[in-house]
């Protein structure tokens, strides 16, 4: 059976990536809806298989339809959700899924009510070579037992999109602040490899505005202190990717294990090899480089499947909610430092 889905709010670009992540699993894009004309034009270009909605109702309305994604601005991902799994869908959100620990506290409600899929894409781990990689090998033990993880998220402030940032980026009420915006990509990615649940906490958070007083409710800077009973991680974001590197930032993850450790160069190899996907294993026989160029992307064949046979190969709907409500936690109990 043929998934027909379709596309409501373009504000971030990690839309596309959801897109395609789709598309490439063998779902049929069916139609899309934003209320920014200036975004329709460049998504229409790209997608004109996709027709343009009159309204989000078009699409809600429409049962052929059985999956919404979303990228709109974070804090409208949890109402739109909600309306998604009320109509009968199954909704794949951009991260975060959440601006508010009282939004994922509604959201759990209603999906626990509705049976239907709220899951949230994190695309350092489910879209990236690289880190699926990674999981392959800890998952066979190549390194042992995992018991740390360290994550690198820089992003490049300006650039990144040909008009620069819109407004609701330097409001921190529109995404709940950067370790919950960028950070919960490595939240997620210590309690995948980690195998860590329920019982993680926050040991300690911090953010800060080091170098951007024209924007005073930015954040340019956070870290963060996570563990479980059997594991530690440390995870630091920020906006500081210089002009004169080759992407938007140099995103790195380390992993820990009782016999060796595997380093993921995600998107560049500073001064190394071309391109992006490097992973770098040392165990108890030696060290060598994996290039991950060919790797399979499994998510979204997996969450096509999941959504045909109601399971969770994907991602887990409760992995998907703590990772969410651990971004938000560290967050909310963030200290806020070095203020300009």
């Amino acid at each position: 059976m043929t998934i027909r889905f379709a596309a409501i709010g373009l504000n971030h670009n990690h839309i596309y990536g959801q897109v395609d992540c789709l598309i490439r699993a063998g779902a049929e894009f069916v139609s899309f809806y934003a209320k920014e004309p200036e975004l329709v034009a460049e998504f229409s270009a790209k997608y004109p298989q996709a027709k343009l909605a009159t309204g989000v109702d078009e699409i809600l309305e429409d049962e052929s339809i059985q999956v919404v994604t979303s990228a709109a601005i974070p804090i409208e991902r949890a109402p739109l959700g909600i309306q998604v799994m009320q109509h009968g869908k199954d909704f794949l959100s951009d991260k975060p899924g959440f601006a508010t620990l009282e939004q994922l506290a509604e959201v759990r409600e209603v999906q626990k009510q509705t049976k239907k899929m709220y899951s949230v894409l994190f695309s350092e781990r489910l879209e990236s070579k690289a880190s699926v990689k990674a999981s392959e090998l800890v998952q066979a033990g190549a390194i042992g037992r995992v018991i740390q993880t360290v994550g690198f998220g820089p992003h490049r402030m300006f650039g990144y999109t040909r008009t620069g940032r819109p407004d609701w980026f330097f409001q921190t009420k529109y995404f709940g602040g950067i370790i919950n915006d960028i950070g919960s990509h490595q939240i997620d990615q210590f309690l995948h490899y980690t195998g860590s649940g329920a019982e993680t906490e926050i040991a300690s958070a911090q953010v800060a505005n080091f170098n951007h007083p024209q924007y005073p409710e930015l954040e340019d800077f956070g870290d963060v202190v996570i563990r479980s009973k059997h594991a530690t991680g440390y995870i630091r974001v920020d906006w500081f990717t210089p002009d004169g590197l080759s992407t938007w930032g140099d995103v790195r993850l380390f992993i820990v294990g009782t016999d060796g450790y595997i380093e993921a160069r995600k998107n560049v190899d500073v001064e190394g090899r071309a391109g992006g996907n490097h992973l770098f294993v040392v165990d108890q026989k030696g060290s060598r480089y994996i290039d991950c160029s060919d790797v399979v992307l499994p998510f979204g064949g997996q969450f096509l499947d999941d959504v045909r046979n109601r399971t969770e190969t994907a991602i887990t709907q409760e992995h998907a909610f703590l990772a969410s409500e651990l971004a938000l936690k560290a967050q909310t109990m963030a200290t806020k430092i070095g203020q300009v």
